[in-house]
């Protein structure tokens, strides 16, 4: 019994090495499989506006720099934005989100559109889940709930004055940390998703370090600007509602090509840049409110001097809206009322504003490819540096926006 067991095992080793080799053959294979290249998380989208600012124009001569160049005399049909989105999750742990412009346009110039980077950062996740998340790089700065929202998303055709006044084109270099518990990342993602002009996923909590001087702009002085932001989407029965407070505080430099020859300035061109903020959301199911009001200090032109000189500001928005489906169809009809005063440092001599406006509007969306905005806007402006000082526009018109999604 003992020789014929002996010789059975004999005969199954091979069989049972094969088995081994073909199990260590699977598991080998196995990984290789399921791995996926980091080019096959890479997504690219993107969208394209196209507007028109002259229909039923009353006064040629009222502008709005930062807004939107092709107001008033001599704008004709323009690109206001062309985007081309490229992200990816490479990792958990690492995200990575690449935008150019390809509308950018120099001041002054008569130049067609050029490419110009808007956002480029990563996201490194400090833990397993990412609710902690370190963001390095050209991004937003977490100030201002109109200011992070994405113009895909905003109604109004642009961003209102008084807290766009406070980061031009709303981005910097710098480091930020953002803080969300997943349920709530999900959530943010989902207001964006559904319809619902979320601002998009910056966090619970979110606090960094950055330059100061506004995107595509190298630093000028040896202070960096600190910025906090404490926001929350709560679940109110069928309603989502968000308050939420932000402020940072800095020193802000103006470049030598912002300053008109004769105005008069500090020596080093350095003066303090603080503002603090509320916002209150009720996102649109179907009635929704946005409303936001800053108040602060910083860099603003004197007529009665002839200087730039530090100044407080203060100014703030409310937008109405409602959401309406029509089978396929969306419909958001809205309105809008801001009001400004303070300086914008990132113009010309620091260029005193102050800003009364009422716009109304619909968004249309026939297709989730499409959008077409009409927006009548009644302003009063008054923007005065050292070579237009006393320049007071009062005027209303017609604006149309068309925007292609991909």
């Amino acid at each position: 019994m003992k020789y014929l067991l002996s010789m059975l095992w004999l005969l199954a080793l091979p069989a049972l090495g094969q088995q081994a080799d073909t199990a260590r053959q699977a598991s080998a294979a196995a990984p290789a499989a399921s791995k996926k290249e980091w080019f096959e998380a890479v997504s690219i989208r993107g969208y394209m506006q196209v507007r028109y600012n002259r229909l039923l124009e009353t006064n040629a001569q009222l502008k709005c720099e930062q807004c939107d160049r092709s107001w008033g005399a001599n704008g004709g049909f323009s690109f206001r934005r062309i985007r081309l989105i490229v992200f990816g999750q490479l990792h958990p742990r690492v995200y990575f989100y690449l935008q150019p412009d390809f509308a950018s346009t120099p001041s002054g110039s008569s130049t067609g559109q050029f490419a110009q980077v808007r956002d480029a950062y990563f996201d490194l996740g400090l833990n397993a889940t990412s609710t902690w998340r370190v963001r390095l790089g050209q991004s937003k700065v977490p100030y201002g709930f109109e200011n992070m929202q994405s113009s895909q998303q905003r109604l109004p055709l642009d961003r209102n004055d008084a807290l766009n006044s406070a980061v031009a084109n709303e981005r910097d270099l710098g480091a930020f940390v953002y803080w969300a518990p997943a349920a709530i990342r999900k959530r943010l993602a989902m207001l964006v998703s559904e319809g619902l002009k979320g601002s998009g996923d910056y966090g619970v909590l979110g606090f960094g370090v950055f330059n100061g001087q506004a995107a595509n702009r190298s630093e000028l002085n040896n202070g960096q600007h600190v910025v906090a932001r404490l926001s929350y989407p709560l679940q109110v029965g069928r309603q989502i509602i968000e308050p939420g407070l932000q402020a940072y505080t800095g020193q802000y430099t103006l470049g030598a090509e912002q300053l008109s020859a004769r105005v008069k300035a500090r020596p080093d061109l350095t003066y303090p840049d603080q503002r603090a903020a509320a916002t209150f959301v009720l996102y649109p199911q179907p009635f929704g409110i946005l409303a936001e009001y800053n108040l602060g200090r910083g860099p603003e032109f004197n007529a009665s001097t002839d200087s730039i000189e530090t100044r407080r500001l203060h100014g703030g928005y409310a937008t109405l809206s409602y959401r309406a489906r029509v089978g396929q169809q969306q419909f958001y009809p809205f309105v809008r009322g801001q009001y400004y005063q303070g300086g914008k440092k990132h113009e010309r001599d620091a260029r005193s504003y102050s800003v009364r406006e009422l716009e109304v509007g619909t968004e249309w969306q026939p297709l989730k490819f499409f959008e077409l905005v009409a927006m009548y806007t009644w302003s009063a402006r008054r923007f005065e540096d050292f070579q237009t000082q006393g320049n007071r526009q009062r005027g209303s018109l017609l604006r149309l926006q068309a925007q292609l999604n991909f």
